[in-house]
């Protein structure tokens, strides 16, 4: 079972992009605050469960941060705002109402394929990243 304890990013292991992002994360991550999951995963399926019916149709990313669900745009926020640094700057994208933050993040989750790729399988990270995922 998920150690509810651990920061968790579920993301589409099939996805070019979201691969990309879950790079992205762990090169900036110099603390090593998230641990990683496809949703693809037991894992994951296990923890959506236990979530509600509208997040279990999430499809792109989920972030599980102190005890709290995030998705969508909310989720890319709470992540830069953990990687800290310099990606503070992001931050100011809290005031933009986030229905209209989830309008432009939906429409790249859903174009993500056409643009980015899918993948024929999960990429398997490095020696010292796989570490860090949750199976």
């Amino acid at each position: 079972m998920i150690e509810l304890n651990k920061t968790i990013v579920f993301f589409d292991g099939i996805c070019v992009l979201c691969n990309a992002s879950v790079r992205f994360i762990i090169k900036y991550d110099k603390k090593k605050h998230f641990h990683f999951s496809t949703l693809q995963s037991d894992v994951a399926k296990q923890f959506l469960l236990h979530q509600s019916e509208k997040i279990q149709q999430k499809d792109s990313i989920i972030l599980w941060y102190k005890h709290q669900v995030y998705t969508e745009s909310s989720a890319v926020l709470m992540i830069a705002k953990v990687l800290g640094g310099f990606f503070w700057i992001t931050q100011l994208f809290w005031i933009i109402p986030k229905f209209m933050r989830d309008y432009i993040y939906r429409f790249i989750a859903k174009n993500r394929y056409k643009w980015f790729g899918k993948l024929d399988r999960c990429v398997v990270l490095d020696e010292e990243s796989r570490e860090r995922v949750i199976e």
